[in-house]
């Protein structure tokens, strides 16, 4: 176990000049968070010959706003691989266009190619 470096420092957030830990609401503290991943995917991006970081977004829309998640998928909708988890449908925006995979009691709903796949408890595949 490494005791001393850079992964050990606290970092400072503020917002309106406050501390955001202690002080921030809990969708700022979210966006506060998203924003430094979205900030670490950019810089990968622009510096990675292997192109654009897949974006895993789990269930995070449960925890903004409105505004916030429409903020939050205008930052992501120029990647190339954005992946959504959501327990709410509704959670997620209907602003951008969406390859949409349900799963339902074990089966997989896949509504771009209008499948049903059902899920085999052997593992044999679909």
């Amino acid at each position: 176990m490494t005791l001393i470096g850079p992964h050990r420092d606290d970092l400072g957030l503020q917002l309106n000049k406050l501390p955001v830990k202690g002080y921030a609401s809990h969708g700022e503290s979210w966006s506060f968070a998203l924003s430094l991943k979205l900030a670490l995917a950019s810089l990968l991006r622009a510096e990675s010959a292997a192109g654009d970081p897949v974006i895993i977004l789990d269930d995070v829309f449960a925890e903004l706003d409105v505004q916030r998640r429409g903020r939050l998928m205008a930052a992501v909708q120029g990647f190339e691989q954005v992946i959504v988890t959501a327990a709410v449908e509704g959670d997620v925006p209907d602003e951008v266009s969406w390859h949409r995979v349900r799963i339902d009691s074990g089966r997989i709903l896949d509504e771009a190619a209008d499948q049903i796949f059902s899920r085999q408890s052997e593992g044999s595949g679909t």
